[in-house]
């Protein structure tokens, strides 16, 4: 299907209202260009995401920007029995594509609910620990994501936030090779699906995007103990590692 013209408009970085709407969009091939164009390794990445947690049984765990659920579903694995995997998006449509999953695995204790990432209106320590995958980079203020982070995980639990790395070098092999990588694979497949505007925005999303350095700092100012950026894929994606 062919873009419109209303959609094959640029979208805003940081405008909540397009950033949902995008994700509305894209939520029903989603998972298919997710394993197409990362070649499936976006489902290592999480799980290098979910192994700093080191999830167990019995724990209440967060997925923040849930998008469509296949990450809180194998921390729900983890957790049995006793435990909690809450996912929350402020997009309905991948909460939709989320619980289909969920419906397929109803032993799983797994929930989603719509909410917003910078006031999730959870109570202070709610969380043993959480995650956010490709969610972060998407927010209009950053740092309030981390600082609602904060808040809701309990004294010294464990976070992990996965997303594109953005290379300190702009001029660099890295920055060069992930422009490549946007511009050549990611959108001319992406206009194949008609999605070519959600897609391109990953590019100007990123130009915003504060590096790893910059979110260690931002998750200290935010009150976390600890805070560590560790790159994978030869530095085209990161995790930002928190201890709260």
């Amino acid at each position: 299907m062919p873009p419109s013209a209303e959609t094959s408009q640029p979208i805003a970085p940081g405008d909540p209202e397009a950033v949902r709407d995008l994700f509305e969009r894209i939520a029903p091939a989603y998972d298919r260009l997710n394993d197409l164009l990362s070649l499936g390794l976006h489902r290592l990445w999480k799980r290098q995401a979910i192994a700093w947690l080191a999830p167990k049984p019995g724990q209440r765990l967060l997925d923040l920007c849930c998008g469509t659920g296949d990450l809180a579903l194998v921390m729900a694995e983890k957790v049995r029995p006793g435990g909690l995997v809450l996912g929350l998006d402020a997009a309905e449509g991948p909460l939709q594509q989320a619980r289909l999953r969920a419906a397929r695995s109803p032993w799983l204790p797994v929930q989603f609910q719509q909410a917003d990432a910078l006031q999730t209106e959870l109570a202070v320590g709610w969380a043993d620990g959480a995650v956010m995958a490709y969610g972060l980079r998407n927010l209009s203020d950053p740092a309030l994501g981390l600082a609602e982070l904060h808040r809701l995980l309990r004294p010294g639990g464990r976070a992990a936030v996965l997303d594109f790395n953005r290379p300190e070098d702009p001029a660099g092999l890295t920055a060069r090779f992930q422009r490549l990588y946007l511009r050549q694979l990611v959108v001319p497949m992406a206009r194949r699906a008609g999605l070519e505007a959600q897609y391109a925005y990953l590019e100007d999303s990123l130009a915003r995007f504060p590096t790893g350095p910059q979110q260690e700092q931002l998750a200290l100012g935010a009150g976390f103990q600890q805070a560590h950026h560790q790159t994978l894929a030869g530095g085209q994606m990161g995790v930002l590692q928190l201890v709260a």
